[in-house]
């Protein structure tokens, strides 16, 4: 029997590729929210929301998005953009995130706090969206960097009252621009074996093949970044390269998907090792 692939969430550039799909997309608050949608808008495809947060904190190192202003949209948008989830306004872990600097060829501005104090911020959000919006569908999201830093958020939410045991659904952040696919797979593997149905944010390609079967959602926009390294595809006399072209996203996704339903083979057993340990010290 083969093991399940998690559900895939195509990135979206644009809010008018959420009229021609009818897959399930993913698109940030920010393309949502910069200009005002066409009146006529009719999606066609489920939609989850990121809050944006990584380019939030990488350029500003805080939130200058009020929880207020970010429900406020949402509400007024829901049934328009066929809303299923949004992300929270969540505290990236990763240490450009925290530290600041360059990173290749990108610039932080850091936010100069520490790993507790983002996971602290990334519950008292959920929490805070949740009370102003009940009626909203948002996840909440388990912030870190190493394996024990993750349990250690979830314990936050478990003192905060929240069984992530019992969500639909539980989003893994500061995942997506790590390169040690072995190192989230242990992450994942992990949260999984507490009983987490877990969405990937941003999860690389190999990742996906290698411990899929350990998410129940994932999203990527990385068709864009390799369409930037590509000519266009034959047809596509429009535009130099296909970053932001619905025919090559589209064949993107086929490709991808084909490749986890050939990789859905029976999987190994969830690894518990350690978490005996850790629940008699939670």
């Amino acid at each position: 029997m083969n093991t399940p692939i998690p559900q895939f969430l195509l990135g979206v550039p644009e809010p008018s590729w959420l009229e021609r799909v009818t897959f399930p997309a993913f698109i940030s608050y920010g393309r949502l929210a910069r200009r005002p949608l066409p009146r006529q808008l009719a999606v066609r495809c489920p939609v989850s929301v990121d809050s944006r947060g990584f380019t939030m904190l990488k350029n500003h190192g805080k939130w200058i998005v009020t929880p207020g202003e970010y429900v406020g949209w949402l509400r007024r948008h829901r049934e328009r953009i066929n809303l299923q989830w949004a992300a929270p306004q969540d505290w990236m872990c990763e240490p450009a995130i925290i530290h600041g600097g360059q990173w290749g060829r990108e610039r932080f501005v850091g936010t100069g706090l520490s790993v507790a104090e983002h996971q602290s911020r990334t519950v008292a959000n959920y929490l805070h969206l949740r009370d102003l919006a009940p009626e909203l569908p948002f996840i909440p999201v388990l912030q870190g960097w190493h394996l024990e830093e993750y349990l250690t958020c979830v314990e936050l939410y478990a003192d905060a009252g929240i069984d992530l045991t019992a969500l639909p659904l539980v989003g893994l952040g500061s995942v997506c621009r790590r390169q040690s696919t072995a190192e989230i797979g242990d992450i994942v593997t992990t949260l999984a074996a507490l009983g987490l149905r877990l969405h990937g944010f941003g999860v690389k390609n190999l990742g996906l093949l290698r411990y899929g079967q350990y998410l129940a959602s994932a999203d990527s926009m990385a068709w864009s970044y390799a369409a930037r390294r590509e000519p266009p595809l034959t047809g596509c006399t429009t535009h130099k390269n296909c970053a932001n072209c619905l025919t090559y996203a589209t064949r993107w996704r086929t490709r991808l998907l084909t490749q986890l339903h050939r990789q859905a083979q029976p999987g190994p057993d969830i690894p518990t090792a350690g978490l005996d340990h850790w629940k008699e010290a939670a």
